[in-house]
């Protein structure tokens, strides 16, 4: 997919959801759009992709068809999708889908299978306990995941600058997602 297909996709979400046509919480994905396909150069059909509610353009781009999406976005999944058909999972829990993609890794890894994981979390979840004892935990046991931190530049009574102690400006012009490998 091209930065146009998923920025169409999710306005076409926006209009839906504001026509009232989706009965239930929606979290659209906004900027990175070239970094997210990036990251997915990466990202091969059997590797894991574990996320946040944020997930539409993560679906899409590990290959869920666009009319299956668009069903449970309008079924009231949106921030709760989940393909394992396409090895994609993600919550709406704060931090949720972390310890299960560690727990994943750990499998891949107890099993010697090639597969890895990729754990998206936005911003202020990789500020939290659970994300800090995951990492460490899949640094100190050489799990195959890969963690990668989202900042879509949006807090929620929480100034993420401050968090950080950053100059967002600076930091904005020079990277558009934190990632650590």
């Amino acid at each position: 997919m091209k930065v146009k297909d998923l920025i169409d996709f999710e306005n076409d979400i926006a209009e839906t959801f504001n026509q009232g046509k989706i009965r239930a919480p929606i979290h659209l994905y906004s900027g990175n759009e070239d970094s997210i396909i990036n990251i997915f150069k990466m990202i091969n059909k059997n590797d894991w992709v574990f996320c946040s509610w944020r997930s539409h353009y993560q679906c899409l781009l590990k290959g869920v068809p666009e009319e299956l999406l668009l069903k449970e976005i309008l079924d009231g999944k949106s921030i709760s999708l989940s393909f394992p058909e396409y090895k994609i999972y993600s919550s709406a829990i704060v931090g949720g889908s972390i310890p299960v993609a560690v727990g994943t890794a750990w499998s891949i890894k107890n099993k010697k299978n090639k597969e890895k994981v990729f754990c998206f979390m936005g911003d202020m979840t990789s500020e939290t306990g659970i994300a800090h004892e995951c990492i460490k935990y899949s640094i100190n046991h050489n799990l195959p995941i890969k963690f990668i931190i989202e900042d879509n530049a949006k807090s929620v009574m929480t100034d993420t600058k401050k968090v950080w102690n950053i100059d967002y400006l600076t930091y904005e012009k020079s990277k558009n997602n934190k990632i650590i490998f």
